[in-house]
């Protein structure tokens, strides 16, 4: 039997958005394209298609009623809309939950987030999204709860838990108990994001043998060592490769990657795995 192709995620969404002149906030990000920039979201979301991801995260990070008091289910839905309507109809489609506060913050969130990630949970599942995605949490208490409010509401969930960009929020083993009582609460996989790509490796060896992926940072966020240069996507698929190795089953991009980074994923999985059928 052929081993399975690690499943390829999208990459980076608001600061591609960013690059086509879509405007942001520091409290809602890209939020509000969703209502006020549709065709640059399809765009970005057909893009990654394009380039050979399968499953994408719509565009609903920030997406939650402190950000957005009036019109948050409005964008949420519009968000989940608009990436089905640019993608294949056999692909897939994550709702993105994000931490209340400011990823790299946790301090600063109110210690119950419970009726806040409830809400969005709901919501995400009433758009129709085939997954939440509890992404890019640093406070393993509060990834907990998210992914208990999201497996709540019926559909499968995927915990993503941040270390930093330098690895300085949570070490390893701390990521480890995190990830650990993320799946004994619920999730089907978890990820580690949203750390530097040069620095991913240990947190990789650290959740082997578990359901895991990874989704890391290049460009902007690891700036000063070459990331910028045309060779980068290749640079980030090499790291890659060694993720795989270890046992990802889900590769993919965050801060700083765009559609070119998952076009070299694309290249690497079909190389390495040229029969095997995508993990589900």
């Amino acid at each position: 039997m052929k081993p399975n192709r690690p499943a390829l995620l999208d990459g980076g969404i608001g600061a591609v958005l960013g690059a086509r002149g879509v405007p942001s906030s520091d409290q809602a990000w890209t939020a509000h394209a969703n209502l006020t920039h549709p065709d640059d979201v399809r765009a970005v979301h057909a893009a990654y298609a394009h380039a050979g991801a399968r499953w994408h995260t719509a565009n609903t990070f920030r997406t939650r009623p402190a950000n957005l008091p009036d019109t948050w289910k409005d964008s949420l839905a519009n968000a989940v809309s608009l990436c089905r309507q640019a993608i294949p109809r056999d692909h897939k489609v994550l709702g993105s939950l994000a931490p209340h506060d400011d990823c790299y913050t946790p301090h600063t969130a109110p210690e119950q987030t419970r009726d806040d990630h409830r809400r969005v949970a709901a919501a995400l599942a009433q758009a129709g999204v085939d997954a939440i995605l509890c992404e890019t949490f640093v406070r393993a208490s509060e990834a907990w709860v998210a992914t208990e409010e999201a497996v709540r509401v019926g559909v499968p969930v995927w915990t993503a838990l941040c270390p930093g960009v330098d690895g300085h929020q949570l070490s390893p083993i701390a990521l480890r108990l995190a990830a650990e009582g993320a799946l004994h609460r619920g999730a089907v996989r978890v990820l580690v994001n949203c750390v530097d790509a040069r620095k991913a490796l240990p947190y990789v060896e650290a959740l082997r043998g578990l359901p895991f992926g990874v989704y890391a940072n290049a460009g902007p966020v690891a700036s000063g060592v070459g990331w910028g240069r045309p060779d980068g996507p290749r640079d980030y698929a090499r790291l890659a490769q060694d993720w795989m190795e270890h046992g990802a089953q889900v590769i993919g991009g965050c801060c700083g990657t765009d559609p070119t980074h998952t076009a070299q994923l694309y290249r690497l999985l079909r190389t390495r795995y040229p029969l095997g059928p995508e993990s589900s």
